[in-house]
């Protein structure tokens, strides 16, 4: 592997259980807890220890671990390096307006605290982000499929003209008021 021996599986175990202890800290941004700048290192520290217990020779200076820790990580050329925009490049967009770094948030969401917003990172110069959809492809998929099924419906009942029914006598509108006239059973033929 690379220059680097295989890791037991006590090892692998070990390292499966600190990083699924440092998923504490993506399940705290899932659930709208506020993580300090602090708590990622510490996060950062645990990882880096454990690496240190199964790997005790150290990694290779080419590892993209090793070079994560050292705060050396090179992205370019790869499809992560082009999500991380540098701070001064960055613009924030919320409600298809740039919030100005001179400006406070509440100018432009208002005081009330108990307000949530998405805010959008953008490159400067690539203007607004694309809004989102409304409806998601699953709920997309699912009215397009309602909207077929009613036109089908609809052209069974279009091509369904048997107006045999009108001449039964419960199809007829006038049958109430000749029966309160006592006319019901009038022939106007000879018989």
């Amino acid at each position: 592997m690379n220059g680097v021996k295989s890791v037991s599986p006590v090892g692998v175990q070990y390292l499966k259980r600190t990083i699924l202890d440092e998923g504490m800290v993506k399940k705290q941004v899932e659930a709208s807890v506020c993580v300090t700048m602090e708590m990622v290192k510490d996060a950062l520290d645990q990882l880096r220890g454990a690496v240190m217990i199964v790997y005790p020779m150290g990694l290779p200076p080419y590892d993209p671990i090793r070079m994560e820790f050292e705060n050396k990580e090179d992205l370019s050329g790869t499809q992560a390096g082009l999500n991380v925009i540098k701070e001064s490049e960055a613009q924030l967009w919320w409600a298809a307006k740039e919030l100005r770094r001179t400006k406070k948030l509440s100018d432009y969401v208002g005081k009330n605290e108990k307000t949530k917003i998405i805010v959008k990172i953008q490159q400067r110069g690539q203007g607004a982000p694309a809004r989102e959809p409304i409806i998601s492809p699953e709920e997309q998929k699912q009215l397009m499929l309602h909207y077929h099924r009613r036109q089908e419906e609809l052209k069974k009942l279009e091509e369904n003209d048997d107006d045999s029914c009108l001449n039964s006598p419960w199809a007829d509108n006038t049958a109430l008021k000749r029966h309160f006239h006592g006319v019901t059973d009038i022939k106007w033929r000879p018989r």
